[in-house]
């Protein structure tokens, strides 16, 4: 009961800092948190496929079980099709620009001769020694 009472008074005291706005989010941080958004409500999406897909494995299951049996089984009520949300696609990937029209530059030409030889650069520039 001694604690009891310091506790509630150092509780009411943080109130007012666990209730202090936060500054907004950098650019960077905010385009990492629409990520993370976006990847969470495709794994969402991926989690209702797979469990769609798994019951209705297992209303064939019991059809095949059921008719094995020789119970008597209705026609199992319409439900729509199983939707595969597809590969994830991050909206940065899809946003960035073609190698081509990023301003890349050409491949390093292709070696004419092995890449050490015993003769000086001066030899290999052409300019006498």
């Amino acid at each position: 009961m001694k604690l009891l009472a310091p506790s509630v008074l150092m509780c009411i005291a943080a109130a007012p800092f666990a209730l202090a706005k936060l500054p907004p989010l950098s650019a960077d941080a905010q385009i990492k948190a629409d990520e993370a958004k976006a990847k969470a409500a495709w794994t969402d999406k991926v989690s209702a496929y797979q469990l769609c897909k798994a019951m209705d494995r297992s209303v064939q299951a019991y059809f095949k079980t059921a008719k094995s049996a020789g119970k008597e089984t209705h026609a199992p009520l319409p439900t729509p099709a199983c939707a595969d949300p597809g590969p994830y696609v991050s909206a940065a990937a899809s946003a960035a620009k073609p190698l081509e029209a990023a301003g890349a530059h050409s491949p390093a030409e292709t070696a004419k001769g092995p890449p050490s030889s015993k003769a000086t650069q001066a030899q290999l520039q052409g300019a006498k020694k």
